[in-house]
């Protein structure tokens, strides 16, 4: 089990920033295909977007960073062991 955890955490380093350059491309690429009246509201939005999914990521790297390094091999069963 503790294997699969320490490969989860890899998945997790490698999905964090590959997502955010998935919505940065798909930000530019929406963007850039915005009529002229609506590019505001679309930059708007994909800001919005961005904001909120970064910090996401990054919570996924730390956590895939954890996993790595065994944090999670032994979790505590009952509240004497924390």
């Amino acid at each position: 089990m503790n294997t699969i955890k320490k490969l989860s955490g890899y998945i997790w380093m490698l999905m964090a920033p590959l997502l955010i350059l998935f919505l940065l491309s798909q930000a530019i690429q929406k963007i850039s295909t915005a009529a002229e009246a609506v590019k505001s509201n679309v930059i708007l939005q994909w800001a919005i977007i961005l904001l909120i999914f970064t910090p996401i990521c990054i919570g996924f790297f730390i956590f895939g960073k954890y996993a790595i390094a065994g944090e999670y091999d032994h979790l505590p069963e009952s509240s004497e062991e924390v």
